[in-house]
């Protein structure tokens, strides 16, 4: 499908708003409203959402997740750990699998943008663990248009992230992994944005993760077990999609995640989980104003003017900066803090592992960009295959790119690598 004007025009909001942070011509928030420092600092309708390069990394590419709220640190491991939790494969019940997933994207506006996701594990010993991934975003054909709104050329601008993990066991509840990542961007294949040349952004990150499992018995219970996770993903070097000194962050996340499985008898288990993460990317400061509404600077340098910032802190920082700065700079100080918070909840049930239902709500503050939804889906495993959906529902006014969409998640998990042993799992259930 041929896209044009929406598309290319989102893509330079995107150049522009990088441009004015780094000339200092802030004074706006994200949706371009002018705040004055001195008086807006109450208002109650604010809006200051934190904005990153390759937001792809923060969508949650696989079924099972997308119908718990979206939420991964804490549940239990399966193929697509990777993509949450890491430290999760070393707990894995099973030696290897694979698993594809793919989520359609705006497919409401337009039918060729979509998310797929390839994940592969593989249990080295019964104490460590090694994981790959492949998520690729695609933005289908887009039709480059210069000023006059002739044809410049069509493009298939795309997105990709490549990873590995390694997984290990500290002690028989407690594991610990990292994943390395390259990220690829190329949203415009080289075109003029803004007056200035863009390129491929390239960067490179790393998630850090713990993952706890425990289980125990219970009078009531035929079993139990308790899950907690912590990951802190994409840290890594700033991204640029120009040759112009700004660079944006990479959507740098703090997660921490509980879980509580009960089996009530040998059919019948019901899993309960939360999960808080926030960004680690500093907030955007309010700079301050004049009495009509026009940005005060300091020019104590004629040559390098620089905006004055009335509430908040500079964001121009490095990234090791940045991570810091994010839990202390917001400019409407501890509330909007807590405002950066997101938080979900999700439940699992299954029936004889076989069948399972899912649900859960994910919660993103109206202050900070407004994700409200409600997700469900179902999954079938039979022997080594696992078939996932999911289904999401928003709960605002808002519009959601994944609203009243099917996700799907196809995943193969197996007990060995020998032919033998395939065939008679196949042969057991």
């Amino acid at each position: 499908m041929k896209k044009t004007l929406t598309v290319l025009t989102l893509i330079a909001l995107l150049f522009s708003t990088n441009l004015r942070a780094q000339n200092g011509s802030g004074g706006v928030n994200p949706i371009g409203q002018e705040i004055n420092g001195n008086a807006d600092i109450d208002a109650k309708d604010y809006l200051n959402t934190i904005t990153t390069g390759v937001p792809f990394l923060s969508i949650s590419p696989d079924s099972r997740a997308g119908a718990m709220g979206d939420m991964g640190v804490a549940t239990s491991a399966d193929v697509n750990s990777q993509a949450y939790n890491a430290a999760k494969y070393a707990f894995s019940d099973n030696t290897f699998g694979f698993s594809v997933s793919y989520s359609p994207w705006l497919r409401r506006l337009v039918s060729d943008i979509n998310l797929a996701y390839l994940s592969a594990y593989y249990k080295v010993t019964d104490m460590d663990a090694i994981g790959f991934s492949l998520r690729y975003f695609s933005l289908g054909n887009i039709t480059f248009t210069d000023e006059n709104g002739l044809t410049v050329s069509d493009q298939s601008p795309n997105e990709f992230a490549i990873d590995f993990s390694y997984s290990r066991k500290l002690i028989d509840e407690l594991s610990i992994a990292i994943t390395p990542r390259f990220i690829y961007s190329n949203l415009t294949a080289g075109q003029f944005v803004g007056g200035q040349e863009s390129k491929a952004g390239l960067a490179g990150a790393a998630d850090l993760a713990l993952f706890y499992e425990q289980p125990f018995k219970s009078r009531s219970l035929e079993s139990s077990v308790l899950r907690a996770g912590l990951c802190i993903s994409n840290m890594g070097n700033k991204i640029s999609y120009t040759s112009a000194l700004h660079r944006d962050f990479l959507p740098a996340n703090l997660k921490l995640g509980i879980g509580y499985e009960m089996g009530f008898d040998d059919y019948n288990k019901l899993t309960i989980n939360g999960e808080i993460n926030k960004l680690l990317v500093p907030s955007n400061p309010i700079y301050a104003t004049d009495s009509t509404g026009r940005q005060i600077y300091d020019d104590s340098d004629p040559s390098n003017p620089i905006p004055v910032i009335a509430y908040g802190r500079d964001n121009d920082v490095s990234v090791p900066q940045g991570i810091f700065q994010s839990f202390y700079d917001a400019p409407r100080g501890f509330r909007e803090e807590m405002a950066e918070i997101n938080w979900a909840l999700g439940l699992e049930y299954s029936y004889r592992d076989l069948f399972f239902f899912r649900t859960g709500y994910f919660y993103e503050s109206k202050h900070k960009g407004g994700r409200q939804f409600l997700t469900l889906g179902a999954g079938f495993k039979y022997n080594i295959f696992n078939f996932d959906i999911s289904y999401l529902f928003s709960t605002t006014g808002q519009y959601h790119p994944l609203a009243n969409t099917l996700r799907f998640t196809l995943s193969f998990d197996f007990k060995s690598f020998n032919s033998d042993e395939i065939k008679r799992q196949g042969k057991l259930r």
